[in-house]
Formats: C-alpha cells, structure tokens, sequence
C-alpha cells in the first residue's frame, strides 16, 4: 500500500522450513511451521532517478511464534531497521544496492520460559542485472554480527552469506522477489569453527510476493 508519496506499507506473513541435526545447543528438529506476521514501513528520501543515488529509510516489525535459528516455539519480538542505498552504475542495464541493516530482538521460549534478548548489525551488498525489461538477476553478499542485548554488548557471533537473488515486475502493480544464499563463513564468540551455525542459519531464502493499492 502507498498512501503517500515515496511512503510504503506492506503487511506480511513468514512460514519456517527447519531441518536441524547435530548443531551443539540446538534441539535436533525437522518442522514446516507458519512462523509470524511483520509491517514494513519505508520512505524513499531519494530517487536514484533524480538524485545521484537512491536513499531510503526502512523500519520492519515482526511478531513470531517459532524462532527462526533453531525452530522452537515462543513469542518473539523485533524489529529491523534500515538505511538502504542503490544507485544506476550502466543505465538500463546494472544497478547496485548496499543496505545498512540493525536488529533488536526480545524471545521468550515455551519450554523452560527462558528469554533472551539479542542483537544484529549488518550490512549487504547486491549487484543486478537487467536481463530483461522486467527481469533483474543478481547476487548478493550479506555480512553479519549478533551479541546479547539490545545494546550491542556482548559479541555472540559472525556470518557471510552469499547467493543469488531476482526480481520480477510481474504488472504495474505487482512484483516477485526471490533470493537464496548460504552461509559461506562463520564463527561464533569462543570458537574456532568456519561456520556459525548456533546463531544464524546455514542456509536463508526468501520469496516476496508484493501488490500495491
């Protein structure tokens, strides 16, 4: 939905695939779950059309009843606030994206009331492609770092994702988005291990179906 100009709100609904075997501190678990419900709100500040470069500010709400890492139930809540900037690099034909990304999380678990409250700042670099007039294919590179608290305290852990992503224009009003990456490095706080699987996931999709009114 776009009631103002430059300003976006979209509603969603996220389900959870976990197939977990052998992780240290993690529940062996294999489930397919509706996971929670989210409101994003973005305002573009710039146009890449008009400006140098695209800027704009991103605020996600998110309310979930499974954990997304390691699939238990409980009632998680956060947010994901963003600074995304994209910029034309060959007109009609490459765009480049870079996201600034912070979030906080509160969870507490059904099994033992444990709570926790977490962390993440990131940052992502994407590069696509305009294959065809409605069609971007690409890759994107997403490195992050988790610690507990909501104040960046204490360092948990740090992964790199990598994958490829596409967009599709499917008509003036709708669009697809569809990306995959894996976690091609990683380690978490105290261990020497190349890849962090106790606070991120090994692999991470997405498929976005969007609609504007």
């Amino acid at each position: 939905m776009v009631p103002l100009p430059n300003f976006r709100v979209e509603v969603g609904g996220t389900a959870s695939l976990h197939d977990i075997t052998g992780v240290p501190d993690i529940d062996d678990r294999r489930q397919f779950n509706f996971q929670g419900l989210s409101l994003d709100l973005r305002y573009r500040l710039l146009d890449r059309e008009r400006a140098p470069f695209g800027f704009t500010i991103a605020a996600e709400l998110h309310g979930d009843r499974i954990d997304e890492t390691s699939g238990a139930k409980g009632r998680m809540y956060g947010t994901e606030f963003t600074l995304a900037f994209d910029r034309e690099l060959i007109p009609n034909f490459a765009i480049g994206a870079l996201n600034l990304i912070y979030q906080p999380e509160w969870a507490r678990f059904e099994i033992g009331g444990a709570s926790e409250k977490s962390s993440t700042i990131g940052a992502a670099f994407a590069g696509l492609l305009r294959v065809r007039p409605n069609v971007l294919l690409g890759g994107e590179m997403r490195y992050f770092r988790q610690y507990e608290g909501i104040g960046l305290s204490e360092f948990s852990g740090q992964a790199l994702f990598v994958g490829p992503t596409a967009y599709f224009q499917l008509s003036e009003r709708s669009r697809l988005t569809m990306s995959w990456s894996m976690q091609a490095w990683g380690r978490p706080a105290g261990s020497a291990g190349n890849l962090d699987l106790v606070n991120f996931e090994r692999h991470q999709a997405r498929l976005v179906f969007g609609v504007n009114f």
